[in-house]
C-alpha cells in the first residue's frame, strides 16, 4: 500500500450517525491527519465546508436536512462553492448500481460502501490525493472525469472540456 502524508490536509466528515463519525475520525487520525472537522447533517456540513475549506470531504448519503447527493451538488457549484474541485468520498450502505451511477453523475470522487474497512477508506483517500482526476465541465455536469483511464484505441472527437482548456 502506498504511504501518503495526510498530516497537512484538512478533512470534513459529514455523517448523521455519531458512532460512524467517531469510527471515521479515528481512522482518519490513524492515517496521520491532524485536522478533522465533523458535521451531523448536510446543512451543517455545507456551512462547515464553506468556513473551514477542507482538502477532502467524507460524507454519508442519507442524512437529515439534505442528503450527501444534494450536498455534493452544492459543493460542485462553481457559482457558490469555495472549492468546487474538492475530493468528495461518498459513504453509503446502499451499493446498487443505480446509486453508484447517481453519485458518480453528481460529481462524487470516490464511492465506498458500508461497512467500511480501514484499508478501503485509506485507498479512497490516497487515490483522491495521488490520482487527482481532471475536472469536466458539461451542460449538466461538473466534477471529476468519470473515465478512470484513457482508452488508446478511441479515435473519436472529444466531447467535453476540462478546466485547463476553458482558460
Amino acid at each position: 500500500m502506498i504511504n501518503v502524508d495526510l498530516s497537512q490536509l484538512r478533512f470534513l466528515i459529514i455523517e448523521d450517525n455519531t458512532h460512524m463519525r467517531r469510527v471515521i475520525r479515528t481512522l482518519i487520525n490513524g492515517f496521520g491527519a491532524r485536522e478533522v472537522a465533523e458535521a451531523e447533517d448536510g446543512a451543517a456540513g455545507l456551512e462547515l465546508f464553506q468556513t473551514t475549506a477542507p482538502d477532502i470531504v467524507i460524507t454519508d448519503w442519507f442524512m437529515p436536512i439534505f442528503s450527501g447527493i444534494e450536498l455534493t451538488r452544492a459543493m460542485r457549484s462553481a457559482k457558490t462553492s469555495i472549492n468546487p474541485t474538492v475530493p468528495i468520498i461518498m459513504l453509503t450502505g446502499h451499493s446498487e448500481k443505480k446509486r453508484v451511477l447517481e453519485a458518480r453523475d453528481v460529481g462524487v470522487t470516490e464511492f465506498l460502501c458500508k461497512p467500511i474497512s480501514a484499508k478501503a477508506l485509506y485507498a479512497r483517500v490516497a487515490s483522491s490525493v495521488i490520482n487527482q482526476r481532471p475536472f469536466i465541465k458539461a451542460a449538466a455536469f461538473y466534477g471529476p472525469d468519470r473515465r478512470r483511464f484513457a482508452n488508446p484505441l478511441y479515435k473519436g472527437a472529444e466531447r467535453r472540456a476540462t478546466d485547463s482548456s476553458d482558460d
